[in-house]
């Protein structure tokens, strides 16, 4: 299982393709919070509705001075049709080979009606404006998530 990562621990750097092609740097970023969250595989249920969350708590989030990024191992066309189809309007990053969620503590071993085998685990981690881990969850679950990152973010509606 890779490293989970702590309040303090500076945050990995990496560049990823967004779903419109474009990269994407964290360290490009620099300056402001970062909400980086790694959800299993776009169009499923559960990281519809964390992403749907996300996309109707940006307003709030950005006005707290949060940009928010989703990462996934899943391809950019993916990824495209999945940010068009629910009217994302924050990049969601393909983190194919899952270098990305691994340096982050994301990728690991999972249990599933009694299979184990490895893959990403549903994790947020805030980057504040030095690079520097603020916030660090995992295994989060996909209805409420939000929510109570707003909370523990101290962000009112």
């Amino acid at each position: 299982m890779s490293h989970r990562l702590a309040t303090g621990d500076s945050a990995p750097d990496f560049t990823l393709i967004d779903a419109a092609g474009n990269d994407v740097t964290l360290s490009s970023l620099r300056g402001d919070s970062v909400v980086v969250y790694f959800y299993p595989a776009a169009a499923t249920p559960g990281c519809t509705t964390e992403a749907c969350d996300f996309r109707d708590n940006l307003a709030s989030l950005g006005a707290a001075g949060y940009k928010v990024l989703g990462i996934s191992p899943d391809p950019v066309g993916k990824l495209a049709a999945f940010s068009a189809k629910e009217s994302l309007t924050f990049p969601l990053l393909s983190d194919e080979d899952h270098a990305t969620a691994e340096a982050y503590g994301a990728w690991g071993e999972k249990k599933n009606y009694g299979k184990t085998y490895e893959g990403l685990i549903r994790s947020t981690v805030v980057v504040d404006p030095d690079g520097r881990v603020a916030v660090a969850q995992y295994n989060v679950r996909a209805t409420g998530h939000v929510a109570k990152l707003r909370r523990d973010l101290g962000i009112d509606r």
